[in-house]
């Protein structure tokens, strides 16, 4: 397979909320082939935490990412630690998922000669930054897939983000923050049925507290904490109609929406809830709704280690792909 990666950066960027950022650098990886017609492009921006090397297991050529039909694109999230973040940038502003999908246009167009996705694939916050995609560039995104994820952050999924940002600014030290961090995260990213049947034995792990420190603990203990803050209110303040074009009028936001769109939101997920979808797909031109039947949660969407949902999930993204 075919890859690149690099960093690009534009100059003073002023952001959406006020601030400036001097240097806004984006991280980047491709897989694939760019074809002459530039009509092959797919992006698949990061989720919470993650940076590229966590996400690009999807980009094979036996799942719905392939790397030999189609040239994929992964920008890494401003404050994911690889682009743009408070670990590398001193006095760090405020971005918006807004923020984010406009640089990665700029990019796209400045970089690559792109103009056109075929696709925009999220999960997660990436799901945010599809919506995103989809409700300010028109017809330039011929498809979305949002997995779970929503249009504008839930009251309920704000509360959880909540008790973890309490949680990261009230400890002693970033370590027992993110330590602790890593444990509120396991109760929600999975399902209760998920730990009834313990199912994390057959990931390798020994006990339940095996699982929760050498899985969650040691996910977020990678991170930088004030990065995970910053990427954290990011999250909390997600709206794709927090905008001008829109001015805060969702069903609007939501109409305008030109591409095909997969809502693929887990059945058990605990704070993109198949609900918050399901209220989203009357105001969409060319909406699908597709549950995602499993006991994973939130990480139904993300099935690394989970082949019966990455197989799920592959069907309904080629079927989307070849609509």
């Amino acid at each position: 397979m075919r890859t690149k990666e690099g960093t690009w950066t534009a100059e003073n960027v002023r952001l959406q909320r006020g601030g400036t950022l001097r240097h806004a650098n984006i991280v980047w990886k491709t897989y694939g082939t760019l074809s002459p017609r530039r009509d092959n492009v797919i992006l698949y921006p990061t989720s919470y935490g993650a940076h590229h090397t966590d996400i690009e297991w999807l980009v094979d050529v036996r799942r719905c990412l392939d790397p030999s039909r189609y040239f994929i694109i992964i920008p890494n999230m401003l404050t994911n630690g690889l682009s743009s973040s408070p670990s590398n940038t001193p006095e760090f502003p405020e971005v918006t998922t807004y923020d984010n999908v406009m640089l990665q246009r700029q990019m796209l167009v400045e970089l690559f000669g792109i103009d056109r996705l075929k696709l925009v694939y999220g999960w997660s916050m990436g799901a945010q930054q599809a919506y995103h995609w989809g409700a300010l560039f028109g017809e330039s995104v011929e498809r979305i897939v949002v997995n779970c994820g929503s249009a504008r952050t839930a009251p309920h999924n704000f509360v959880f983000l909540e008790g973890v940002r309490a949680t990261l600014e009230a400890a002693s030290t970033p370590q027992q923050g993110l330590r602790a961090m890593g444990r509120i995260y396991a109760g929600w990213a999975l399902s209760q049925t998920f730990y009834r049947r313990e199912m994390w034995r057959d990931l390798g792990f020994n006990s339940l507290e095996d699982f929760l420190v050498r899985s969650w603990e040691a996910n977020f203990l990678r991170r930088d904490m004030n990065d995970l803050l910053a990427q954290l209110w990011t999250w909390q303040h997600g709206d794709i109609a927090a905008n001008d074009l829109y001015r805060g009028d969702l069903q609007m936001a939501l109409s305008g929406i030109k591409a095909k769109v997969l809502l693929m939101p887990s059945a058990t997920d605990l704070y993109f809830q198949t609900d918050d979808n399901r209220e989203e797909l009357p105001h969409l031109k060319y909406g699908r709704l597709v549950e995602i039947p499993s006991v994973w949660g939130h990480r139904a969407g993300n099935p690394r280690d989970n082949p019966e949902d990455a197989a799920f999930i592959d069907a309904q993204v080629e079927a989307l792909l070849n609509d």
